[in-house]
């Protein structure tokens, strides 16, 4: 059924459709929806015009107003950075020990380096600075290259192990079982050894035994004849409870230093002093040193 027809009980006209005796009216819009529809469209068509609207290759029409929502942000961000310029060239300017003698400074530096934190630091070091594997924990007491505030300082302004700054942070652990520098049962007997350094228990006791001549021969020169590293020169702590790469459940098992042991690690830090201005690493390097793990100047 498609044509028109009046249905002399209705009002109005109906489309002709009927679906199971239900029949469509055919009733005109309200006046009021359709002017509204109409100056909707009006309205569009004047947005178009007057602000960015239709995406282009590089970029999309800029509009008659040469409106920006990245342009205001700038302004808005130009305005903070002007309210703040003289405390931040005050940042930027002072020994790093006096930072915390100026409260208002200090209080300043916390703040704007836990901004700095959570916005660059947070992805890699977690938003509570609790590290993950393979990133360091920021609030214990197990620092490499030290945990002083000018160490920490050096540490974000350099990074470690990148290809981008030539004063950046670098030790390099050779692949024992990769570069066949040792052999497998060597390896199997150091990890065993290494083990019980810091405590655990060894899969093979008398394996672990026969690997303390390994370690000495081996190992000793960067982490110590007991274990205990040279924070100086990059070489962890081996007989404390605090490891870097461990596995899923933040556990550490014969595997994982196997796996130290066999291929090496290489964690890279990128050197910020190309992304931060000075006083924000030294507001970030504030707020590390504050969070509980950081070492008093010697």
């Amino acid at each position: 059924m498609s044509d028109k027809k009046q249905d002399d009980n209705l009002d109005y006209e109906t489309t002709g459709h009927s679906w199971d005796g239900i029949q469509e009216y055919n009733k005109p819009l309200p006046r009021w929806w359709l002017w509204t529809f109409y100056l909707c469209i009006v309205w569009g068509i004047g947005y178009v015009i007057a602000y960015p609207a239709w995406p282009l290759i590089n970029g999309a029409t800029p509009g008659l107003l040469g409106y920006s929502t990245r342009g205001e942000v700038a302004q808005e961000i130009a305005s903070v950075d002007e309210a703040n310029k003289a405390i931040n060239d005050k940042l930027a300017s002072v020994e790093l020990e006096e930072i915390a003698a100026d409260a208002d400074l200090h209080s300043y530096a916390l703040n704007a380096g836990g901004a700095v934190f959570r916005t660059w630091c947070a992805q890699c070091h977690g938003s509570g600075a609790a590290g993950a594997s393979g990133y360091p924990n920021l609030l214990d007491n197990d620092w490499l290259w030290g945990g002083t505030l000018e160490d920490i300082h050096l540490t974000i302004t350099h990074g470690i192990r990148n290809e981008e700054d030539e004063d950046a942070r670098y030790s390099e652990m050779p692949a024992f079982g990769r570069d066949e520098l040792l052999e497998e049962a060597e390896i199997t007997q150091v990890v065993n050894y290494v083990m019980t350094l810091s405590g655990l228990d060894a899969q093979d006791p008398a394996a672990a035994e026969a690997g303390a001549v390994v370690y000495e021969d081996n190992c000793s020169s960067c982490h110590a004849e007991d274990g205990t590293g040279d924070i100086y020169q990059g070489a962890p702590n081996l007989a404390d409870a605090l490891w870097l790469f461990k596995g899923a459940d933040n556990k550490i098992d014969y595997n994982d230093i196997y796996e130290t042991v066999y291929n090496a690690r290489y964690g890279v830090m990128p050197a910020w002093q190309t992304r931060l201005s000075e006083s924000e690493i030294r507001a970030v390097a504030t707020y590390v040193h504050g969070l509980g793990g950081g070492q008093a100047a010697e």
